[in-house]
């Protein structure tokens, strides 16, 4: 652990041993800071989270976090549109952002010495963002271009904006990131700005650093930078609680662009925030054992042993701030229906419910787990975006350091227990892709 010498400066806090080195500090408004030194190259991430996203959108302006995301990028009085990227591109550095159901972020990746700069960037349109109606509106139609080429021009796309929207009956992770079409086309520079003076603000951001630095300069840097800017005060919005599904439910989207038909069904499953210990562990080995790469269960079964699959696949995440999904597909082979493929994947799903897994198969998903885990900590960026996303849900740097041990721990009989508790029918939607 180390601290500052100065009266009143943030003290930083060095998480746990093991794991990546995490060092943590907390400036005056509120803004949490997070440095992860990473000695390789002589190069720097610099990262801004704010803990907003689509699920944050108000009633009625589905898109806004997206589309101010856009926006961010549309200049402020100190440095007008385009000025932001090109300072990026002419220092040599790499530059983009993302939105979520539960946060957004922006980063780029420079040489260690133009850390300041990208501070500098970032802090002034943090609080100095510039919007007129002559740049809003034709970014509006930038939006309502990416979602017909994206989602309503592609049937793929659509399925999955179907399952949402059932899966989600209540809540928002069922209303698109991008948003619906209807309500995008009526955003507007107020409720742009609205929502940037309410969600951007540092005691509701996350700044994330790493590279070849050094934690106090980097806090020092931070404190220089984004320590002027005020807090908002503004708590996250509340959000509504997705009642029990009751009964399975079933969605086809029939459409003459699909070449390959696909069956693909969620579930309801907990996220960090709402699991008993040791659960969301037990869910991530049951969605590798059962669908994670030709080792697994259902490739085994359906692609090699039936071959009645071409693809199969299963897929879990446990960083959302609320209820989160269990994902299982599979593709049939050219000449098998898709009903069949269908029927042979519940019965896969039922094998596993009844009976679970053997312990080497258990093995082998927590050593490819492990694996990842490990090659992640090879890029400095993936290992920046990992504890961001983590922190903007809720975590702390010490559940990141912890997670490894984590799924050491999860044996045969939890991730059985995870299989009997998330693969239920009843807290299902399953979703055709069939050609029209």
């Amino acid at each position: 652990m180390s601290s500052s010498a100065q009266t009143g400066a943030p003290v930083l806090a060095a998480a746990a041993p093991g794991g990546p080195d995490i060092h943590t500090a907390t400036l005056a408004n509120g803004l949490k800071v997070v440095v992860i030194p990473d000695r390789r190259a002589p190069v720097a991430t610099h990262m801004v989270w704010y803990r907003t996203g689509a699920a944050d959108d108000p009633p009625g302006k589905s898109g806004i976090a997206h589309f101010l995301e856009h926006l961010m990028f549309k200049g402020t009085e100190r440095n007008p549109d385009g000025v932001f990227s090109r300072i990026v591109a002419d220092l040599g550095g790499q530059e983009n952002a993302f939105t979520s159901y539960d946060y957004t972020a922006y980063f780029q990746r420079v040489a260690k010495e133009h850390l300041p700069a990208m501070m500098a960037l970032e802090a002034d349109r943090m609080n100095g963002l510039v919007l007129s109606d002559a740049v809003v509106a034709p970014e509006r139609d930038v939006v309502l271009e990416e979602r017909r080429m994206r989602v309503d021009g592609d049937p793929g796309h659509q399925l999955v904006e179907a399952l949402m929207a059932s899966l989600y009956l209540h809540h928002p992770y069922g209303t698109p990131i991008i948003g619906w079409m209807h309500e995008i086309e009526t955003l507007s520079r107020e409720d742009a700005l609205a929502y940037y003076r309410r969600a951007y603000a540092p005691d509701n951001a996350i700044l994330v650093v790493a590279g070849d630095v050094e934690p106090d300069e980097v806090v020092a840097l931070a404190t220089t930078h984004y320590g002027p800017i005020a807090p908002s005060g503004a708590p996250r919005s509340p959000r509504v609680r997705e009642p029990e599904l009751q009964a399975m439910r079933r969605v086809t989207v029939a459409d003459a662009k699909v070449e390959q038909p696909l069956v693909q069904r969620y579930y309801l499953a907990p996220s960090v925030n709402s699991a008993a210990p040791g659960e969301t562990e037990a869910a991530e080995i049951l969605a590798r054992s059962l669908g994670g790469g030709t080792i697994s269960r259902l490739y085994r079964r359906l692609v090699v042993e039936r071959q009645i699959a071409a693809s199969v696949g299963a897929h879990y995440s446990p960083l959302a701030v609320d209820l989160s999904r269990f994902g299982v597909y599979a593709v049939p082979r050219e000449g098998v229906g898709l009903d069949a493929v269908e029927a042979a994947l519940d019965e896969e799903l039922a094998a596993v419910v009844e009976n679970g897994f053997s312990a080497d198969e258990i093995g082998r998903a927590k050593t490819r787990l492990l694996a990842a885990m490990i090659y992640a900590q090879d890029s400095q960026y993936a290992l920046a975006q990992q504890i961001g996303a983590a922190l903007a849900i809720g975590l702390g740097p010490e559940d990141v350091k912890a997670r490894p041990a984590r799924i050491e721990a999860v044996t045969a009989e939890a991730v059985h227990a995870a299989a009997r508790a998330i693969l239920q029918p009843r807290r299902s939607v399953t979703g055709l892709l069939v050609a029209a």
